[in-house]
């Protein structure tokens, strides 16, 4: 009986490690995504271990209205589905700042902001060196320039990138 239960439990771990799909150590695209205005980012995605990542996606925006840049960073861990299929979460932050156009009242609302933010989706890690992925990152102002929204921003996005 110990033979047969010392058995099933290595077959068990040899399965599972066989079906484990490790991440790109680096990956380097776009995420295309809107929320608040800031449109495309260039984003990285670069391995910590077997499933963790670190993401650190660059967005801008040059409109009539506004200038803004938005740099975030989040920390995710990374569970594989179903062959190429994985979904992850993750959570972090980021900082950004605004220049908006003058306006006749002179208010200057310009400046700086800092968010926290967390990450979910799913990704499709094809046989050719290319990653796509759909995901849900929710954003809360935490601090920011005078006339600074701290609300609740959803941001999903459609990720294209290249592994190597």
């Amino acid at each position: 009986m110990k033979i047969t239960t010392f058995f099933s439990v290595v077959l068990l771990f040899a399965t599972a490690s066989l079906s484990a799909q490790s991440i790109s150590d680096h990956t380097l695209g776009l995420r295309l995504g809107d929320s608040d205005g800031f449109g495309a980012e260039i984003s990285y995605q670069k391995s910590i271990a077997q499933f963790n990542r670190a993401e650190f996606n660059l967005g801008w925006r040059d409109s009539r209205n506004f200038d803004a840049f938005k740099l975030s960073g989040v920390y995710q861990w990374v569970h594989n589905l179903d062959g190429g299929f994985n979904w992850y979460y993750g959570v972090g932050g980021g900082l950004g700042s605004v220049d908006f156009a003058p306006v006749p009242d002179g208010d200057d609302d310009d400046g700086l902001f800092v968010f926290a933010a967390g990450n979910l989706g799913i990704e499709y890690d094809f046989d050719i060196p290319l990653l796509l992925s759909l995901d849900f990152r929710p954003e809360i102002g935490i601090l920011g320039y005078d006339g600074f929204s701290d609300n609740f921003d959803f941001d999903i996005a459609l990720g294209i990138r290249y592994q190597f």
